[in-house]
Formats: structure tokens, C-alpha cells, sequence
């Protein structure tokens, strides 16, 4: 019987393992064509992460966002919920960073996410449930810094920043990257709300949740996963501390009907 502790590290070393894969992909890269090199990544990444969870837990279910939906996964005891390569666009684009590995395992035991890691291959840098969370970082003097999407930035979100004192909106890429900064103290807060799917954001929350910081839907009910479909269209990932500021802002901007 599998422990937990042996979950952790296969989302940690799978997430590592196939970060590696897409790297050496994108450097050895010499097509002009960046929509070939990103159906690769996508392509060979998710095939790697199934055959090696098809190897090492033969009888769990998987959702990635590269495959067919499995409907045995509606009855399985344990799923893994996974993005081959997240920020496919960022990953196309040479000198990027924000694109991102997610793995993450759902178990019907717990009811949620019991595991996950997001690795950040350009950084050489793997965020995970196996390891131990950084330090608290200090709170930013001039206001926070709310990572947002790059380039589908709804002007909900916009509207939402603007009613927090000091913030100021950071476009970045990959989901997982977005997440990834908060965990890092490089930014305050992820707010999206323009839709996403489970594989979007369940490794990341699964580490989030693991590093003691806040994440939620944007009315501040749980993000619960493994859902038929799939769709989880919203998200907020902040310091604890700023989890009421924010919820706040966000209801008076729906209330305001923005």
C-alpha cells in the first residue's frame, strides 16, 4: 500500500522528471515553427506522465488536460489530476520562464487534493508537497502585487485592483507560475476569473494549501476537484492576510455588476 509520503515525492519527482523532458525539447528545438514545438511539449510530456503513472499506480485514475476524460475516475478512489505543460504559449516563446509542470493527486479518502508539486523547469525549480515551506516572507510596504493572466486579463480583475490601496495588476503566464510567485514572495496574490479547468490550478492549490496560504473560489467557497466536467472557472491565491481585502474588493466589484 502506497503512503503518503511516497505520493509527495512521485508528484514532486514526476512534475521534476517531466520539466527536464520539456527543457532539453526546447533547447534542442531547431524548427521556426513555435505552434509544432508547443503541440511537442504538450505531446511528450503528457505521454511521459501517464506511462509513469501508469507504471507506478496502476490502479489510480488520471485527468490531464492532453487526454480524454476517463468517466472511471467519477468512482475512483484516487486521481491524478494533471497539465503536461501549462503555459504552452510562454513555453513557445524563447527566453520565457513562466511555464510550468503540474501534478497533483486527488484521493476520495481525504475528499480534496492530498498531494501536488508545480515545477518551474526555466528555473531549474520544483515547488512542492514534499517539501518544506519557505519562511513567511515580510508584507510589502507600497501595496500588494496581484499576478494576473498575461494575455486574457478580464477587466473584472482589473476593476478589482483597483479598489485595493497600492495594488498594482503583474501579468505572468502559467497558472503555476502565477501561483508559484505568491509562494515565493515575488508577488501578493493570484486573482483569475476569465475560466479554467481542474488541471489549472490543482497542483498549485494542492502546494498553497500545503505552504499555509489562502486559496479559494472568488467568493470564498472551497475549490473542490474531480468534478464532472472538469471546469473551474475561477480562483484567488493570497497571503493569508490579505484573503478578507481582497474577498471584499472582489464581492463589491460582482455587486457593482463589473
Amino acid at each position: 500500500m502506497r503512503s503518503a509520503h511516497d505520493d509527495h515525492l512521485t508528484a514532486h519527482d514526476l512534475a521534476t522528471r517531466a520539466g527536464v523532458l520539456l527543457t532539453e525539447l526546447r533547447d534542442s528545438w531547431s524548427g521556426d515553427d513555435p505552434r509544432k514545438l508547443r503541440d511537442a511539449g504538450d505531446r511528450e510530456s503528457h505521454e511521459f506522465l501517464m506511462a509513469q503513472l501508469a507504471k507506478i499506480c496502476p490502479d489510480d485514475a488520471a485527468l490531464s488536460e492532453e487526454g480524454a476524460d476517463d468517466p472511471k475516475r467519477r468512482d475512483a478512489d484516487r486521481v491524478w489530476i494533471v497539465d503536461p505543460l501549462d503555459g504552452t504559449r510562454e513555453f513557445g516563446e524563447p527566453g520565457r520562464d513562466d511555464w510550468a509542470v503540474h501534478v497533483a493527486l486527488w484521493t476520495k479518502q481525504a475528499g480534496g487534493l492530498t498531494a501536488g508539486a508545480v515545477a518551474l523547469p526555466a528555473r531549474e525549480l520544483t515547488l512542492s508537497t514534499a517539501v518544506p515551506a519557505p519562511s513567511d516572507q515580510p508584507a510589502r510596504a507600497q501595496g500588494p502585487l496581484i499576478a494576473v493572466s498575461r494575455t486574457r486579463p478580464p477587466d473584472f480583475v482589473a476593476a478589482v485592483v483597483s479598489k485595493v490601496p497600492g495594488a498594482q495588476a503583474v501579468p505572468m503566464g502559467s497558472a503555476g507560475a502565477k501561483v508559484a510567485a505568491v509562494l515565493l514572495g515575488e508577488v501578493d496574490a493570484y486573482l483569475h476569473a476569465g475560466g479554467q479547468y481542474e488541471w489549472d490550478s490543482a497542483a498549485p492549490v494542492a502546494v498553497a494549501q500545503a505552504y499555509g496560504v489562502h486559496a479559494s473560489r472568488i467568493d470564498g467557497s472551497p475549490l473542490i476537484y474531480n468534478q464532472f466536467p472538469p471546469n473551474l472557472p475561477d480562483l484567488l491565491v493570497c497571503r493569508k492576510e490579505l484573503a478578507t481585502v481582497l474577498l471584499d474588493a472582489i464581492a463589491a466589484v460582482r455587486g457593482e455588476g463589473a
